[in-house]
């Protein structure tokens, strides 16, 4: 027969004392039962292998793929504004610019009677040179 001392020995858990509040805690706990702080770190398991394959050989250079097509026809901005000034009550610098449609409209309605010729005359001395027309 075991003795009483044996016995409570036995059951006897080991125990530690958290590092932050001074209580009595199992050996085997990470986070203190009495204040809840993390006592010890935990056992790290191994992590994964991770392997990226990128593909991606260009080191981050934008190029256009397209080769200039994308950006639409170059037009030149004086070309266009001697037109839309001179000539701008008739469309000729929106048949310039490749817009048949609009040209036809400035033709019959004089420019959008004067009110589109003059905003055209303006908004096209505001472009870049050369600017691009899209198709």
């Amino acid at each position: 027969m075991e003795t009483q001392n044996e016995q409570n020995t036995a059951n006897q858990v080991k125990t530690k004392f958290c590092k932050h509040c001074g209580a009595k805690i199992p050996e085997a706990a990470i986070i203190c039962t009495a204040c809840g702080c993390q006592v010890e770190e935990m056992k790290s398991q191994e992590q994964p292998n991770i392997v990226i394959n990128n593909a991606n050989t260009n080191s981050n250079v934008n190029t256009n793929q397209i080769g200039g097509m994308y950006m639409g026809r170059p037009r030149n901005k004086w070309v266009a504004f001697l037109l839309c000034f001179f000539l701008g009550y008739l469309g000729a610098h929106k048949f310039y610019e490749g817009k048949a449609g609009m040209g036809i409209l400035y033709l019959f309605t004089v420019g959008l009677f004067g009110i589109g010729w003059f905003i055209d005359c303006i908004s096209i001395l505001c472009k870049a040179n050369p600017y691009y027309v899209k198709y």
